[in-house]
């Protein structure tokens, strides 16, 4: 838990402080890096120490991504300008990667099925957790401290949680190699991975953004990403131990969970990105109170996930995976139903009941891939739905902004023609001008309101349809997920093949 926090704190402590860290080192330019360069360093680097841990043993690679992680946030402690921060940050997210997939597997090699969803709940309770206190933290250790004691509160946390692995963390022979035999690692194959996916996600974070999605830049990106996706197939299968082994497509019951957490992801989008600027920005609450509505989803997630044994041990893991997905697409449409302005309170509730929804969703289907597979394959299992769910996040970044700027534009090219001279012309130059309304009429600030409404409905419309996405990738699963004899579950199953009887 206190390996997972590091990553946790990281992705909520930072974005308070981004006024000051650009007042110090400049680069306004650029500072989005700070947060792009980190996703991409975590999901490119994820299924390489998912195969790593299934070859060399989890406390290994763990220790790695933890040390690794410390050396960042140290350096990032002592950055000299943008650039320099930017680069520690890529160094940090490559310690991400491995604490993000290997404590979730970890979970797994632990404790046995029944016992999963509590743990896995504990687990999400650090992220809720960090969903709270980062952004308080992050905000006063820039007000009253400095910007750079974001980084070095890591060392402590960091250090305790390495002591504790060292120390107390063994695992079983069969994580060690046999003696004498040398394990062998697919090194070009977690290269042309790394190129794939830097390529494919650094066209989807800039698209729209630094670039035209039709211009030069993005379409050498995208081809550059399909020619390396090519390559990457070419020396997969020719691997004598693939990054990305077949297996992990080829079987009904992880391929369709790759599908649906991907779709999740996309689904992420709307609340996580667009939910704080409606509150801003049509509710007129304050950074802190908009945080607040978005973060009471945390606090209903990983209670409905420690409960959701009680529904898949009676329904399956598919039903309830199901079941979940489809309460959480009416939730979202849902939300386009609210009324305009509005209180506080509504979009809060939505999300109180968004939390519930996909707390019965992605942790049956996280527990049911990790139960299917044995010790040797659970890393990469799990590092491949992880992988997924951050690919698909991105992906959803890149549509969904660009619905969000179609939605917008129009809204302002059908502006009244009395307000129409000097609007703003772009989503954040309508949040950034309705931070000061009185520099606006009382009509055209009660425009913009009603046009980034509208903006974030027609978001939350396409987060359905990535709901209704993920059942349909639901429907692919086998009915009963197979249960893996080593896993310590109740199931019968004998092993990872899928017509095998028994199962979850």
């Amino acid at each position: 838990m206190l390996g997972m926090a590091l990553a946790a704190l990281d992705s909520t402590i930072l974005a308070t402080a981004i006024p000051q860290i650009v007042g110090d080192l400049g680069g306004f330019a650029v500072f989005s890096w700070l947060f792009s360069g980190y996703l991409l360093a975590v999901t490119v680097t994820l299924p390489v120490y998912g195969k790593l841990s299934d070859t060399f043993g989890r406390k290994t690679v763990l220790i790695t991504g933890i040390v690794l992680f410390l050396v960042g946030s140290l350096a990032c402690a002592g950055a000299w300008n943008m650039a320099s921060l930017i680069a520690f940050r890529v160094v940090q997210g490559l310690g991400g990667g491995a604490l993000q997939g290997t404590v979730q597997t970890i979970a797994a090699d632990l404790y046995p099925m029944k016992e999963r969803p509590k743990i896995q709940a504990r687990l999400s309770s650090v992220w809720a957790t960090s969903a709270v206190a980062g952004p308080a933290l992050g905000g006063l250790l820039a007000a009253y401290a400095d910007w750079r004691w974001i980084f070095l509160v890591n060392v402590p946390v960091g250090a305790v949680a390495l002591w504790l692995i060292v120390r107390h963390f063994s695992e079983e022979e069969r994580s060690r190699p046999a003696p004498g035999a040398r394990p062998r690692v697919d090194w070009p194959g977690a290269l042309a991975i790394f190129a794939c996916g830097g390529l494919l996600l650094t066209a989807l974070v800039q698209g729209g953004v630094a670039w035209a999605w039709l211009s030069t830049p993005s379409l050498l990106l995208f081809a550059g990403s399909a020619a390396c996706a090519a390559l990457t197939v070419l020396i997969e299968r020719r691997a004598a131990e693939p990054i990305i082994p077949g297996w992990v497509w080829r079987r009904r019951t992880i391929s369709a969970v790759n599908l649906a957490l991907g779709a999740l992801g996309l689904l992420m989008v709307a609340p996580t990105v667009f939910l704080p600027t409606y509150a801003q920005s049509v509710l007129g609450l304050s950074p802190t109170a908009a945080g607040f509505v978005l973060s009471v989803m945390t606090l209903s997630w990983p209670v409905s996930a420690a409960l959701s044994s009680h529904v898949y041990n009676r329904l399956g893991i598919r039903t309830c995976a199901m079941l979940g997905i489809g309460a959480a697409g009416l939730v979202l449409l849902a939300f386009p139903l609210l009324p305009y302005p509005g209180a506080a309170w509504q979009p809060a509730l939505i999300m109180l009941a968004l939390g519930a929804t996909l707390g019965l969703f992605q942790l049956p289907l996280i527990i049911g891939v990790q139960s299917s597979v044995g010790y040797t394959e659970r890393g990469t299992a799990t590092a491949s739905i992880l992988f997924c769910r951050q690919v698909g996040q991105s992906l959803g970044a890149a549509l969904f902004g660009a619905l969000a700027n179609a939605t917008l534009n129009d809204r302002l090219a059908h502006a009244p023609s009395g307000i129409r001279p000097g609007l703003p012309d772009d989503l954040d130059a309508v949040s950034r001008a309705l931070e000061h309304p009185g520099d606006l009429t009382a009509q055209a600030t009660d425009y913009l309101r009603r046009a980034v409404d509208t903006t974030v409905d027609h978001v939350y419309l396409g987060a359905a349809a990535a709901a209704g996405l993920a059942l349909l990738a639901l429907l692919l699963a086998p009915r009963r997920f197979p249960v893996h004899t080593d896993t310590g579950g109740t199931g019968t199953g004998t092993g990872t093949n899928e017509g095998e009887p028994g199962g979850t």
